[in-house]
């Protein structure tokens, strides 16, 4: 337990965190310290609890109180003197006060299209992997080891394909992990995936072509498209996917479908094998591409991850793209994409008239990672704990909300969705819920042509125990209520 003296000496309110607010506990504890060094109620110099003590204080997790620490030392606040504990750093001068815990703010609602201008992940924010759960301190160490062995050549312009070594890496991944057998060659390392439909529709499409995507389907793709003068074609989903055959009615000689076989964006289903098939067939039928989005294909609930959708093509047809930001954190802006063999040179060439490269550092840090094997063991520790999450939500929901709102099951993810029962408008609903300081997407909105139930969109990723639902799930039930 922490000793009186110590227990005075710390902010009053940091020994009673609150589970109503929808914050996580590493957060609230980093920003009460952060608050109390920028107030001088700490100062410099003065020593603070071990982790242990104050999680056996606090009745959490010691991670949780390590997360916590771990951001107030890289952002200089608190520094750690061996045997002699952890003390807030010498000579540190009163800055701009630190940011308030949610419940003393007011947050301006997001919309639907764009994630809240705040430095802390809101309730049910979709797109967020689980960011108490990221191991911190090996990037940490691995960042530091890349950073001491910086030579001049890793100063210079970045190469616009990827760093040899993280395209090995990330070659050598897909092959175990999805089946994609590709070599380092056909890697190539972009900033995001609006970047890398960016350096597709160069090289394979030009203004007028017509591509499919689905609906309802990610928005962003429509707006990549439409800005490079395609016309995107509205594809319906059901139960298996992409409804190849409507497709082929609607636009036979599409150019290009950009589909998102694994788990659809946003409905969660899985493209069926006679589907991929189908799709595979027209493809190579009509001379077109597809464009696979393998988003978050690790995270899988039941059963083992599906094959990837490039894993059955045989014609050369299918580009695949994967991303850093699910399965690290959003922040890293990293993304590849595999072309066919044949389209290396074509890509190549498109690479140096568009792009000038990602930072080396970064890709060398995320090479290392993959290399000495914690990117896979990160992604089984987060697929065990994403679906105790994802059970810790549903269950939270359920028994809270079942009269309004009913989970829909899918076998994989990051996040759920609720159909609302009734005649309740998901877009009113989900407007209240923002405005409430709750990040959730109606599935409505997410719609083009072909119209939708009425459901929810909500990340589970976040979501660290029973409480924190309960808390969350007592906010909707009064918005619902009202």
């Amino acid at each position: 337990m922490i000793k009186p003296s110590l227990r005075a000496s710390l902010p009053p309110d940091l020994l009673a965190l609150d589970s109503s607010v929808g914050e996580a506990f590493y957060r609230q504890i980093y920003t009460r310290f952060r608050n109390a060094i920028a107030d001088r109620l700490l100062k410099p110099g003065a020593r603070i609890p071990s982790a242990r003590a104050l999680a056996e204080e606090l009745g959490v997790a010691r991670g949780t109180v390590e997360a916590a620490y771990s951001l107030l030392t890289a952002e200089g606040y608190v520094e750690t003197r061996g045997q002699a504990g952890t003390i807030v750093t010498l000579g540190l001068k009163p800055g701009v006060h630190a940011t308030p815990t949610m419940r003393h703010r007011t947050v301006a609602a997001p919309t639907a299209d764009s994630p809240a201008p705040i430095s802390m992940p809101m309730p049910f924010q979709m797109g967020l992997p689980a960011l108490d759960a990221f191991p911190r301190k090996i990037w940490s160490r691995l960042a530091a080891r890349s950073i001491r062995a910086t030579a001049p050549g890793d100063m210079i312009y970045p190469p616009q394909a990827g760093v040899a070594a993280l395209r090995r890496e990330i070659a050598t991944y897909l092959q175990l992990s999805r089946g994609v057998a590709c070599t380092p060659e056909q890697v190539f390392v972009t900033s995001g995936y609006r970047e890398t439909l960016q350096l597709i529709t160069g090289p394979l499409l030009k203004p007028g072509d017509k591509v499919w995507t689905e609906d309802p389907g990610y928005q962003p793709t429509g707006q990549v498209l439409i800005q490079a003068g395609m016309t995107p074609v509205p594809v319906p989903v059901d139960g298996e996917g992409l409804q190849v055959a409507l497709g082929m009615q609607e636009a036979p000689r599409a150019r290009a479908a950009i589909v998102t076989p694994a788990h659809q964006s946003p409905l969660c289903v899985s493209l069926s094998l006679q589907r991929r098939f189908a799709l595979l067939d027209w493809a190579a039928r009509a001379n077109a591409w597809i464009v696979e989005d393998d988003y978050d294909g690790e995270y899988r609930y039941v059963g083992r991850p599906l094959p990837a959708l490039k894993s059955l093509d045989r014609d050369g047809r299918v580009l695949y793209a994967g991303t850093f930001s699910k399965v690290l954190f959003p922040g890293i802006r990293l993304a590849y994409l595999v072309v066919p063999e044949s389209q290396i040179e074509r890509f190549a060439a498109a690479g140096r008239t568009m792009f000038s490269g990602s930072p080396v550092l970064t890709q060398n840090i995320v090479s290392d990672f993959i290399a000495e094997g914690h990117f896979a063991r990160h992604v089984q520790r987060m697929r065990k704990l994403y679906g105790e999450r994802r059970k810790i939500a549903a269950d939270g929901l359920d028994g809270l909300l079942g009269t309004y709102l009913r989970v829909d099951p899918q076998p994989g993810g990051m996040h759920l969705i609720l159909r609302v029962r009734g005649r309740r408008s998901d877009k009113a609903l989900a407007a209240a819920m923002r405005k409430d300081g709750m990040f959730v997407h109606a599935l409505s909105q997410r719609a083009v042509r072909y119209q939708t139930p009425p459901a929810l969109l909500l990340s589970f990723t976040n979501i660290d125990s029973a409480a924190t639902m309960e808390a969350l799930g007592r906010r909707i039930l009064k918005l619902l209520e009202a």
